[in-house]
């Protein structure tokens, strides 16, 4: 296990070097990144608490895969909403089919949460508009919602490897809990329940 605020101090100074904008010669590189450690080390101990005070390379180096293919996946879908919704923007019949659709989800972390609905407004032409705990599903407006697995099948990929990032009780492959069935004992969504 080892200390999280230093390499988040080392993220945000390499976050410096992108968003400063400089001359690419190796004199300037270094003196940029000296002053993204002097801004970035302060700032990742001060917020340290926000986060935990450890973190398990074993796990991130596990999960490192389905987090490159999450990120390749979510961009390579971002470059295909991009073209969809300008070819319909300057399609003389404005072809669209908008729709709101309940998504029920197998993750329950915030974080995973999160990152899905996040994914979800982040892509052209869908964005989420709520989440509702109870039945555990994001509802997500679409333009082009030609069929309810047209918004859905997209958003399953994603899931199926933030289940695996984020360590979830449920794991890719396992099906999507029914929101309208509630296990008994426990109040939780999901499963199958005897009628």
């Amino acid at each position: 296990m080892s200390r999280r605020w230093p390499g988040n101090g080392l993220l945000l100074a390499l976050l410096w070097l992108f968003v400063r904008g400089m001359e690419l010669t190796p004199t300037r590189v270094a003196e940029e990144f000296l002053i993204g450690l002097a801004l970035g080390l302060p700032l990742a101990f001060a917020t340290r608490r926000f986060y935990g005070q450890s973190l398990p390379l074993s796990r991130n180096i596990r999960v490192a895969p389905y987090a490159i293919l999450y990120v390749s996946i979510f961009l390579k879908d971002l470059v295909i909403a991009n073209f969809e919704v300008a070819w319909m923007v300057l399609s003389p019949s404005l072809p669209i089919e908008p729709a709101v659709v309940e998504v029920p989800l197998r993750v329950r972390s915030d974080a995973a949460i999160t990152t899905i609905a996040n994914s979800i407004s982040l892509t052209p032409g869908t964005l989420t508009m709520d989440y509702d705990a109870d039945r555990n599903s994001l509802y997500v407006h679409s333009i082009a919602a030609p069929s309810r697995d047209a918004v859905i099948d997209p958003i399953r990929v994603w899931e199926e490897y933030a289940l695996a990032i984020f360590d979830e009780e449920l794991k890719p492959g396992d099906p999507v809990p029914d929101p309208d069935v509630v296990e008994e004992g426990d109040g939780m969504l999901g499963g199958d329940r005897d009628e």
